[in-house]
């Protein structure tokens, strides 16, 4: 995967000729057996840095879609489509290699690029981007030419090998233009119609001049922009949005990569492709026929919990994506760190407050992206209205006086504030040092009365008469609330700090408790609030924590790259149950673990293992495991945890026994965690961890 990137920098570092260039393109091509949509990205990464010329852009574009790796399910950074044969669950159990290669593309497929016609009519000049259900080209129309247009030009979109091999693709596509012809709307694309060449599949619209919003926001570069900048943009957003809601249309897989800023600055909504009918008419039957959201396109990062659960559609679920889009124009990051929507609510991830946004607006951003359907903003209309209140200036207060009059009045408040002597600092002293107390939810709070200051306060006459302002309390860091948590004796910690606030999510044992660690959160110097997300496990359980918990600080530290998550609500699970497990990897190639640490002390391999041996996996790979009832709960019930552990390389050369005692294996494992640490580095060894509640039926 790097060589591939780094053939593509020498491009601009080299003056060798094009030939040798795209000779050293085919080559990283055919040693990097990766999925094209990885190629893709790494492509757009790399021509959103230092942009290349059309033509090559182009070039390197088709030879990735001409390679002939098998691919496996699609997993771009964008769009991720999960394709199965007809007939087939999309979700896939450990014992059918849920990280297998997946789907192999049919060779003999045809294959359709820059330079080539469809239906001796559109000619391919130009590869203008690549999604989860095609690629989208600049196509110049012959009978338009013919016709003396003066725009002969369209955008063709042609589907992608994965996503025409499901048999309903041609379903998918037609009903696409259909609706988006309904959705006339100045800042949604133009779409005209949907056609075939062979087995290739396509959907005309309008041409557009400009660039995908993805590519601005994903230059290294970009660090937000102003709030009046973005508000037009987010305007544009909004309007296409409501628009559709109207028509009983959302959008489901709204995300930067489909919105379009033209060279004439206006913003167009594309592709409504996976777009599902929220109110459907009575006398429409077709509705039942095909459901596009069947395909399984998505994009992780911009996709509602409610999405990601397969829920039916809602125009909140647009609504959240909207907000995490318009969060990224204003501060250049996604407000969870592209963390997926259900995993950033297991962590209560909370996003910073964006410099320079009014309350009024802050309140309805946070709104917008509530993990709790119920909770979020109702309508597009309504955030539209809500963020575009009116912002109070940052250069006049209040009653709109100018800065320098506020700084004058604030000469005389603190001439005032001299005056009144030593009383109020000496007071403000005090209650500094009075002792916290905490309330049950472990948030500290100020002392229930001052206490009383000595008789004799006044500054001696020779005293000057103006005194030095209190002092302010120390600053929160995290260099002052992490030594804390490594102190913490059977643990796996990990803090956030804003303003006097700190939030600790992980694991602490039973012994030590919550209430301690609240304790000694509070006397961290500068905190005032302790909010705790943290898990209580048992003694029993420290040995794993011992050996696994660095690595799952780490991981979460960095925005928690490979998560671990069961189905069970609350994670409590009873007899006879199966349990199931959503995993989600790094963003590289790495080979997955799961384990299940039980409590007659022994460990089961979930993955790897003898039915199911295959454990590599793409960047940014979803799956499923468990869903076929692989693993079903019995005795000995209480409190278990199960670990996922992601390495650069395999973790063990041989497949494990299928269950072992938990110390010789906690020993192999640290050790083996430890060589691939030095190896590949210590941020490639990525733990998540779960804690799950076992009970016996219920006679």
């Amino acid at each position: 995967m790097t060589s591939f990137a780094e053939a593509i920098r020498t491009f601009h570092s080299d003056s060798q000729s094009r030939d040798a260039f795209y000779a050293g393109i085919d080559s990283a091509l055919a040693a990097n057996r990766v999925p094209r949509a990885t190629l893709f990205a790494i492509l757009d990464e790399e021509h959103a840095a230092t942009p290349l010329p059309h033509d090559v852009y182009a070039a390197v574009k088709r030879r990735i879609e001409n390679t002939p790796h098998p691919d496996p399910l699609d997993t771009s950074d964008e769009t991720r489509v999960q394709t199965t044969p007809s007939g087939g669950s999309s979700r896939q159990s450990a014992s059918q290699g849920a990280f297998g290669n997946g789907q192999v593309v049919a060779e003999l497929d045809q294959v359709k690029g820059v330079g080539d016609t469809l239906n001796a009519r559109f000619v391919l000049e130009e590869c203008l981007g690549v999604g989860g259900m095609g690629t989208v080209y600049k196509a110049l129309d012959l009978r338009k030419l013919e016709a003396s247009d003066r725009r002969p030009y369209v955008a063709i979109k042609v589907l992608n090998l994965q996503f025409r091999g499901n048999p309903k693709s041609l379903i998918a596509l037609q009903r696409e233009a259909r609706k988006a012809q309904t959705l006339a709307h100045r800042n949604i694309v133009t779409v005209y119609d949907f056609d075939r060449d062979g087995s290739v599949v396509y959907l005309t619209m309008e041409y557009l001049s400009g660039q995908p919003l993805s590519r601005m926001l994903r230059n290294p570069n970009f660090k937000g922009m102003p709030f009046s900048e973005a508000f037009p943009i987010f305007k544009g957003m909004a309007n296409a949005l409501a628009y559709a809601h109207e028509r009983g249309f959302v959008h489901c897989d709204f995300k930067p990569a489909n919105v379009f800023l033209t060279d004439t600055a206006e913003v167009k909504v594309i592709d409504f492709g996976i777009a599902r009918v929220f109110q459907r008419p009575e006398e429409e039957t077709e509705a039942t026929i095909f459901d596009p959201g069947s395909l399984g396109a998505l994009t992780p990062a911009y996709a509602s919990p409610e999405m990601l659960e397969h829920l039916e559609p809602d125009p909140r679920d647009d609504v959240y994506a909207l907000g995490c889009i318009t969060y990224e124009l204003l501060t250049g990051k996604h407000p969870f760190d592209r963390v997926p929507a259900l995993q950033a609510r297991s962590a209560n991830m909370k996003p910073a407050r964006p410099d320079d946004l009014g309350n009024k607006q802050w309140r309805a951003l946070k709104a917008a992206l509530s993990f709790d359907r119920e909770a979020r903003t109702l309508t597009v209309a309504q955030f539209l209205d809500e963020l575009s209140e009116e912002r109070p200036a940052t250069s006049t207060g209040s009653k709109g006086l100018p800065a320098k009059a506020l700084i004058g009045g604030a000469a005389i408040v603190a001439a005032i504030l001299a005056a009144a002597g030593y009383y109020f600092y000496d007071q403000s002293k005090s209650n500094e040092e009075a002792p916290k107390e905490t309330d049950v939810a472990g948030t500290v709070i100020a002392p229930a009365t001052a206490p009383t200051p000595p008789a004799q306060q006044a500054a001696p006459p020779s005293a000057p008469a103006v005194v030095a302002a209190p002092a302010a309390p120390p600053a929160l860091t995290l260099d002052a609330v992490n030594p804390v948590l490594a102190g913490v004796p059977c643990s796996a910690l990990v803090a956030s700090v804003h303003d006097r606030t700190v939030d600790v999510q992980g694991f602490v044992s039973e012994q030590y408790g919550t209430t301690r660690l609240k304790q000694v959160l509070a006397a961290v110097p500068g905190a005032s609030t302790v909010n705790l997300g943290v898990t209580q496990v048992a003694d029993s359980k420290c040995d794993v924590l011992k050996v696994f918990g660095p690595y799952w600080s780490a991981n979460h530290q960095t925005g928690r790259p490979a998560s671990l998550r069961t189905r069970a609500a609350g994670a409590k699970l009873t007899e006879g149950q199966p349990l199931i497990l959503d995993v989600m990897t790094p963003g590289y190639d790495s080979y997955v673990n799961v384990d299940y640490f039980q409590l007659d002390g022994t460990v089961v391999h979930l993955v790897p293992n003898e039915r199911a041996k295959d454990n590599q996996a793409p960047p940014h790979y979803t799956a499923t495991i468990g869903t076929m009832g692989d693993w079903v709960v019995g005795a000995p019930f209480g409190s278990e945890l199960v670990v996922l552990v992601t390495t650069p390389a395999p973790l063990f050369d041989t497949l494990r026994p299928g269950s072992e005692p938990k110390a010789d294996y906690l020993r192999a494992v640290e050790s083996r965690m430890t060589q691939l640490a030095g190896k590949y580095g210590r941020d490639h060894v990525a733990v998540d961890i779960v804690q799950i509640s076992t009970q016996a039926r219920k006679k």
